[in-house]
């Protein structure tokens, strides 16, 4: 088993951290969630490096049903854990932080939200892998999002 631990921000109710290796954006964990989603303009997702997929597609959340454009980030990492060709929805919200995580990112993980000591600790079972697949795909008018280990 691999396991990490990563600082919950303090100044935030909700369970925020920051990802040091992701260009030191600040990114709420939502354990309602489904898809990873972008809140903070498009314009600046591209310069993240994210490449657009699909321009509009409707997806449940943030209350109730919208829509977003689909994109995919080269790689995207939190702590040790790797997501290359990640899919994401970009959204323009007025949200505290610029990006969403959902707990489908965890998907055959196993992690804790500790509020009492701010801490997201993160546990990578031997038959798992740090290199993840997430992805969204858009097909039959509907959202569908998978996450497994890459190996």
């Amino acid at each position: 088993m691999k396991q990490m631990t990563l600082k919950l921000i303090e100044k935030y109710q909700r369970p925020v951290v920051k990802l040091d290796d992701f260009f030191g954006l600040e990114a709420m964990i939502d354990t309602g969630a489904v898809y990873p989603v972008w809140m903070s303009g498009e314009e600046r997702l591209r310069r993240l490096g994210a490449v657009k997929k699909k321009d509009s597609v409707p997806f449940g959340g943030l209350g109730g049903m919208t829509n977003g454009a689909l994109y995919k980030i080269p790689i995207f990492q939190l702590g040790d854990l790797l997501y290359p060709d990640m899919g994401i929805i970009a959204h323009r919200s007025n949200f505290p932080v610029p990006l969403l995580l959902p707990a489908t990112m965890f998907n055959n993980l196993i992690y804790e939200i500790n509020n009492k000591t701010h801490r997201l600790n993160i546990t990578v079972p031997d038959d798992e892998s740090i290199s993840r697949n997430l992805t969204i795909k858009y097909e039959n008018e509907q959202l569908y999002v998978f996450c497994s280990s890459a190996e």
